[in-house]
């Protein structure tokens, strides 16, 4: 009961004094309402870059043989960089080579890609992204044919000039019109529409269906990458032990396959979604390495300040210590009534930062590419911190009540 009526004082100097409880709750509240939307933000945007970008752009459970990587962090010097350019470009016959030696289970596919316009009846979709791969490409990155259907190994065999196109571009030129069978004009060549990709959302504010697919063997080859060459190949494995035994393989192939003695590097790069992920893991580390420094600080203030409030509160009900101490009350009961007092306006404090926070999440999540997503965890550690905060920032001040004389106490105005 000592408890339950120490609480009920506390929320009733929270009601009464609504100025200085407020300037009490504040620093609590600013410490909770960033650690929930940091936290809500950082964790939002894992799983953002995991779904869109990892997988979206390398695929899950797969990796890539390139020349160099298409994703840097950090500091990449000229020297590195011109080294990266001077490697040996992947060829048909390293992908070849790979395909048929590779023992682990795996999908594969050559890819080559870069940006043209495609135009159909006078209107023109500029930088679209052209894609020359083959047929298991659909597989690899999970995509669904909302309309037609994707090529087949005998057409990319026949090097037949067609396209499976996104929606965004389906929109683009066909608004209002089956794109079914259509005839467009890829870079002066005409191709036929034999399939849309289901849509894919965005990324970053970015659109994903701002692409065309055709057989790599196509003649519009010629406008993405060298006759013979590649950017990359492409390797999907059932799961993520085969695909760590894959690249090691793969990496054993094509060393052995170019003549690197033990001591030399590779010359060739194979890219895992880890590697899109790396400079995202660093900013996502700072955050939460800076996290605890920013709530720390708050939480020290509000500390303060709750401190100053219940020396005040002291000092208000000396009188009324004096007459609990009369009438039988000891040190102890004094000591934990404040400290209760202290911790329950602490603790209103973290419930209004929580409330706070996951609006401010909710804000940059609504307004802005970044997702936000809620944490459970962060509801328990943000009411526990600032019941901590709210403990040890009373501490003092009940010291101080329990330590009054009775009747010095009795005596105050």
């Amino acid at each position: 009961m000592r408890f339950l009526e120490a609480i009920r004082m506390a929320l009733q100097t929270l009601a009464t004094q609504k100025l200085k409880s407020g300037f009490s709750l504040i620093g609590v509240l600013i410490g909770v309402m960033f650690l929930i939307a940091v936290v809500s933000i950082v964790e939002g945007m894992n799983a953002y870059m995991e779904d869109r970008v990892a997988n979206r752009l390398i695929g899950l459970n797969t990796f890539q043989l390139r020349q160099r990587p298409s994703f840097s962090t950090g500091n990449i010097t000229r020297e590195e960089w011109l080294s990266w350019r001077r490697r040996p470009r992947i060829t048909y016959a390293d992908a070849d080579y790979i395909e048929q030696r590779l023992e682990t289970p795996a999908t594969m596919a050559k890819y080559c890609e870069d940006n043209v316009d495609i135009s159909y009846r006078g209107k023109v979709a500029k930088d679209i992204s052209l894609i020359g791969t083959e047929a298991p490409y659909f597989q690899i990155r999970d995509y669904a044919i909302a309309a037609g259907r994707a090529f087949t190994p005998q057409e990319v065999r026949a090097g037949s000039p067609v396209l499976v196109i996104g929606d965004l571009l389906a929109q683009r030129l066909f608004e209002g019109v089956d794109p079914i069978a259509k005839e467009v004009t890829v870079g002066g060549l005409p191709y036929r529409v034999i399939g849309v990709v289901e849509k894919q959302g965005t990324m970053f504010g970015l659109s994903l269906d701002k692409f065309a697919i055709m057989p790599f063997t196509a003649h519009g080859r010629r406008l993405i990458c060298p006759i013979n060459v590649l950017d990359e190949l492409i390797v999907k494995s059932p799961d993520v032990a085969t695909m760590q035994a894959a690249i090691q393989q793969t990496e054993a192939l094509m060393r052995g396959r170019r003549g690197l003695k033990p001591q030399e590097k590779n010359n060739f790069h194979l890219q895992t979604s880890e590697d899109a992920l790396e400079g995202w893991n660093k900013i996502a580390g700072f955050l939460l390495m800076f996290l605890p420094v920013i709530v720390s600080i708050s939480f020290v203030v509000g500390g303060m300040v709750i401190m100053n409030i219940m020396l005040m509160a002291v000092a208000e009900r000396t009188r009324e210590i004096g007459v609990r101490k009369s009438l039988g009350a000891r040190r102890r009961d004094i000591l934990y009534q404040f400290i209760v007092e202290s911790a329950t306006i602490s603790t209103v404090g973290a419930v209004g930062g929580i409330l706070f926070g996951y609006g401010l999440a909710y804000l940059v999540d609504a307004t802005t590419p970044m997702p936000a997503a809620v944490v459970p965890w962060s509801i328990p550690l943000a009411v526990g911190l600032g019941m901590v905060v709210g403990m040890v920032a009373g501490v003092y001040p009940a010291y101080r009540a329990a330590k009054l004389d009775p009747i010095t106490a009795l005596r105050s105005e």
